[in-house]
């Protein structure tokens, strides 16, 4: 079994042998192929090795950026106020000098990202936790550059440069590092990177600062609502002022946000929407609840001023002060209470209404069909528990009494009083006819009359004169068990 195994193995290779050979040329073309490509790749690797600082980083090597940095220092040390001196912006020499240097700050930004980069590679022998612990590229080129070759952080002062928390596990972490001392050699390469840049970070201080002091001039609206510093870092980062006019309010609210990677964190402070304009004294100083409402109110202003200063229509800059006190006011106006609700009265029902006209008709008739104080005190009720209802009884059913002669009522005693009935003119007249003499009599009416003089007395109804022919004298006629039918007359 064994034989046969290693003779079939041996079978194998012969037939392997044998395929490969009319394949040769092809075979070989292909690995030289792949060993060109190795070696373009390892000529890769080695830039990315970063084993030469000035062959990756040459921008403070650069002619152009040697020039903008030369006229941003003379224009620093001298004490222009110069406004604009030409009417289209694009013509300005101040204004070209700005967007040259918003341009070189973009650019150095990025050389300090690569430099920043070489430095971690060559010191990570050294302190390879120190990267980790230390993120910001600025910090971590003064923290290098201060500890240098030495071991022992003890020895080291970093209070000036880092937090007292970040000093403690910085001088904790390098008592268990696993790095080793660098060599001359990479220690000097180290120390460059680290004077690259501070070197970069220093231009570009001197960059924002001369572009802070030319703001009044290029764009004196957007500074007076905002703030230079504000105001020249949007007009960096949307590449000129003539860009930042012709953005949307919404984009201008956003320019400087960054994406943070939250790394399993939450997001409830990842402020999305917060960018240059959210670090504004006016947006600051709004309460934390209305600052994102603030911002997009800055955001919308600032999108109007810019096309204000980039057609130079208000060199003074009193349209931004305008502005701002605009803001302010209406920011003011956001934190006032509301006002206090006030009770309304139920609206009228929604029925009929019924037509019926006002005057002293109208009174007269609720005088006559009004309710009596006896009926508003039946309809009352006493809420006491401990005292019963006066009821009646009406045929089948039980009628309360409510608060009548109650204690608590307001009157001792509640007399039913018997309203006067008005009557008008007219029915008046038809009354006063009624009892005229002559005038027809009811069938009812009674002829016998008692006197305390004559006892039974026989008298017509009809004799019943009025008051004013009582007065001219009248004759009235009666029976007397005596005399028969006898005649009064009374005196004139």
């Amino acid at each position: 079994m064994a034989q046969t195994l290693a003779e079939s193995f041996l079978a194998d290779l012969d037939e392997l042998s044998d395929d490969e050979g009319p394949a040769g040329s092809d075979g070989d073309a292909m690995q030289e192929d792949g060993e060109g490509d190795g070696l373009d790749k390892l000529d890769d690797l080695d830039n990315l090795n970063y084993v030469d600082l000035a062959a990756i980083a040459k921008l403070t090597a650069d002619p152009h950026y040697l020039d903008v940095m030369t006229r941003v220092r003379a224009a620093l040390e001298g004490t222009s106020n110069e406004q604009r001196t030409s009417a289209l912006l694009e013509d300005d020499p101040t204004y070209k000098l700005l967007v040259e240097c918003n341009k070189l700050a973009v650019d150095i930004d990025n050389e300090i990202v690569i430099v920043h980069n070489f430095l971690r590679d060559k010191y990570r022998l050294k302190f390879p936790e120190l990267e980790s612990l230390v993120q910001h590229p600025i910090d971590y080129a003064r923290v290098v550059q201060r500890i240098g070759n030495e071991m022992d952080l003890t020895q080291v002062d970093l209070e000036d440069l880092l937090p007292a928390a970040s000093v403690m596990v910085v001088t904790v972490t390098a008592t268990t590092t696993a790095g080793k001392a660098l060599s001359d050699e990479l220690l000097a390469k180290v120390q460059a990177g680290c004077e690259m840049t501070l070197q970069l970070d220093g231009d570009k201080q001197q960059i924002i600062k001369f572009v802070e002091s030319r703001m009044h001039q290029i764009a004196p609206n957007l500074s007076a609502a905002i703030g230079s510093e504000v105001a020249a870092r949007l007009m960096g980062v949307a590449g000129g002022l003539m860009s930042l006019s012709k953005m949307p309010a919404c984009n201008v609210q956003v320019l400087g946000s960054k994406r943070k990677t939250l790394a399993g964190y939450s997001s409830a402070n990842i402020n999305t929407h917060h960018g240059f304009i959210y670090g504004c004294s006016l947006v600051q100083t709004t309460p934390p609840g209305l600052r994102l409402k603030a911002a997009r109110l800055a955001a919308s202003k600032c999108s109007l001023l810019a096309r204000v200063d980039a057609y130079g229509q208000d060199p003074s800059g009193e349209t931004g002060k305008k502005f701002r006190d605009d803001m302010a006011a209406k920011i003011t106006k956001w934190q006032e209470p509301p006002p206090a609700k006030t009770s309304k009265p139920l609206p009228a029902p929604d029925a009929e209404i019924k037509k019926r006209r006002g005057g002293r008709r109208l009174r007269k008739m609720k005088e006559r069909y009004g309710l009596t104080d006896m009926r508003k005190a039946a309809n009352r009720m006493n809420f006491d528990f401990n005292v019963a209802e006066d009821e009646y009884i009406d045929g089948d059913e039980v009628v309360g009494l409510g608060s009548i002669n109650k204690e608590g009522s307001g009157r001792l005693r509640l007399v039913a009083s018997q309203q006067k009935v008005r009557l008008n003119a007219k029915q008046e007249k038809k009354y006063r006819a009624r009892l005229a003499p002559g005038a027809a009599t009811s069938g009812l009416s009674s002829t016998l009359a008692f006197t305390p003089v004559q006892g039974f007395e026989l008298a017509t109804p009809s004799s019943v004169l009025t008051e004013g022919e009582q007065g001219r004298g009248g004759n009235e006629s009666y029976f007397s068990e005596f005399g028969g039918f006898r005649s009064l007359h009374k005196a004139k």
